[in-house]
């Protein structure tokens, strides 16, 4: 069983991120939900998840450089670990710019938009 830790600034979306993870039977998802970036590095250094999905935005403590300092922990305690960031593509264009380009130079392991299906959101996550 692979572990997903999901953590997102509104519990709605997170709530239906890991429920969408955890319906397909044949991906065998552990899927934790972290409400905080310590709860995150937590989480992290105790389960040695496969991946990590980590909504940014504008609002601190989700903003792009803080997410990045959180990546830099995450990869020092678990270097296989595979980070997603998630980002609202309509409503966070700066940002969503921003983590196009931390794909592009390897820093992140694969970035999705907010408004992708649950089903792709499940592929994508599969296939890291």
């Amino acid at each position: 069983m692979r572990t997903v830790i999901v953590n997102m600034k509104d519990y709605i979306f997170s709530d239906a991120v890991s429920k969408a993870l955890r319906s397909d039977p044949s991906c065998d998802f552990n899927v934790l939900r972290a409400s905080s970036s310590s709860e995150l590095l937590n989480c992290v250094a105790q389960s040695d998840p496969f991946a990590v999905l980590m909504e940014v935005n504008e609002m601190p403590p989700y903003t792009f450089d803080e997410r990045l300092k959180t990546v830099d922990l995450i990869k020092g305690n678990c270097p296989k670990c595979k980070v997603v960031f998630v980002v609202d593509e309509n409503s966070e264009k700066g940002v969503a710019a921003n983590v196009r380009e931390a794909k592009k130079a390897g820093i992140i392991d694969q970035f999705i938009y907010g408004s992708v299906s649950a089903d792709y959101l499940i592929a994508l996550t599969d296939t890291l």
